[in-house]
């Protein structure tokens, strides 16, 4: 009986198992995770859950029950030491684990701030697993001060659900601009006026000297000099994909696990999917931090892997809910050199173009907006800029057109 073997039981590792089963695998899978809980989502986790509005059944990507219903070996609290590639083993938990294809949805690391300017004071926070979440929970009380490290999507919604919490925010970015590494200016001006709005502070081209504090964080030095009384911090600085059981093994790797355009690694055997992966796109390698990658790329892979040997071409689109905003992106505005705006009031969309080429658009509470920017995307059909800024005129005949 062939065997396959899912290492990471998050989106990605959950979805390539079920996609496994579905497609009619009758095999043996068995899915490793680190984590205590069975596979669940991790973007509410920062949100609703956070907020108390999510129970935590809730945020499973099935029921338990699912996996051993579908003849799951699902393997929660085990780390994975080691992969004998020869052997086709992998130690988990202090067992051999044999396959005939292994599957590594390691995921990603949130990066922490260092020791040594107070990263392992209690009351300092990253943003990545149940186990964060639950832990800085208790500390979000109406009236203690927050920090915020990072001006990115994960930090702006911390500060976001921080400030509904009733904590006084402060959001830190040592770049020129929040969002300078994911987004245009435009992009960046709109958020930092939504988050003024509500009251954070947000300070940018300013780092983070040192943390102080005797056991517990009670306060911030600046890059500026300044100092700052603070009662929690959470470090929205990025994440690296996890890499080192795959490094271990001899696999390739570059900024992630080297796949081809199947999804699988520099050995046969081996196949990677999500946060993970580095794979080629349009003549690069690149890697994508999304769940809507996790998913659709673990399903190729799935489907790879039972002998469909097509290539994974994503659509990517992203999200991020901060306030009563919601943000959707449709594409990737690498090398974008003009940002449409269509102002529609409460809807809004910033439309990326690289000279006449539509790349990515940015919706902000403006579903249709994106809907239609990713459909053209996906067809390679580009309007014209004058149109898209028009926000009196419908977008959904450029569709047909």
């Amino acid at each position: 009986m062939e065997k396959i073997v899912v290492v990471g039981a998050g989106q990605a590792g959950a979805s390539c198992v079920a996609k496994l089963r579905s497609e009619g695998f009758t095999g043996s899978i068995t899915l490793i995770g680190a984590e205590h809980a069975p596979p669940y989502q991790r973007p509410p986790l920062s949100k609703a859950y956070l907020m108390g509005e999510m129970a935590l059944e809730r945020l499973y990507l099935r029921p338990e029950s699912y996996y051993a219903e579908n003849g799951v070996t699902l393997m929660l609290d085990t780390a994975v030491s080691a992969i004998d590639r020869a052997a086709c083993v992998v130690t988990a938990g202090g067992k051999a684990v044999p396959y005939d294809h292994l599957v590594l949805a390691t995921g990603s690391v949130p990066r922490s701030l260092p020791a040594a300017i107070g990263g392992e004071l209690a009351g300092v926070h990253v943003v990545r697993t149940l186990r964060d979440v639950d832990a800085m929970g208790p500390g979000m009380q109406p009236g203690r001060r927050a920090l915020i490290v990072g001006g990115g999507y994960i930090g702006l919604e911390a500060a976001a659900v921080a400030a509904k919490r009733g904590m006084a925010v402060t959001l830190i970015e040592m770049a020129d601009r929040i969002l300078q590494r994911v987004a245009a200016p435009e992009t960046s001006d709109w958020f930092r006026a939504l988050h003024r709005a509500h009251g954070v502070v947000i300070r940018e081209g300013i780092g983070l000297t040192r943390l102080t504090g005797e056991g517990h964080v009670t306060g911030a030095i600046l890059s500026d000099g300044s100092e700052h009384a603070v009662d929690m911090v959470i470090a929205g600085i990025g994440i690296t994909p996890a890499t080192a059981l795959a490094e271990a093994a001899g696999l390739e790797v570059a900024n992630g696990i080297t796949l081809d355009d199947r999804g699988r690694t520099s050995d046969p055997a081996i196949w990677a999917a999500g946060d993970c992966a580095v794979f080629p796109f349009r003549g690069a390698m690149i890697r994508l931090e999304s769940v809507q990658n996790a998913i659709d790329q673990a399903e190729a892979v799935a489907r790879n892997i039972m002998g469909a040997d097509a290539p994974y071409v994503p659509q990517p689109w992203f999200w991020s809910d901060q306030y009563d905003v919601k943000l959707q992106i449709a594409g990737l505005n690498t090398g974008y050199d003009r940002v449409v705006i269509r102002d529609g009031g409460t809807a809004r969309s910033h439309w990326y173009y690289a000279g006449a080429t539509l790349l990515a658009v940015d919706a902000m509470n403006d579903p249709r907006a994106y809907m239609v920017g990713k459909r053209l995307i996906e067809m390679a059909r580009s309007p014209a800029p004058d149109v898209v800024a028009d926000a009196g005129q419908d977008l959904k005949p450029l569709l047909k057109a």
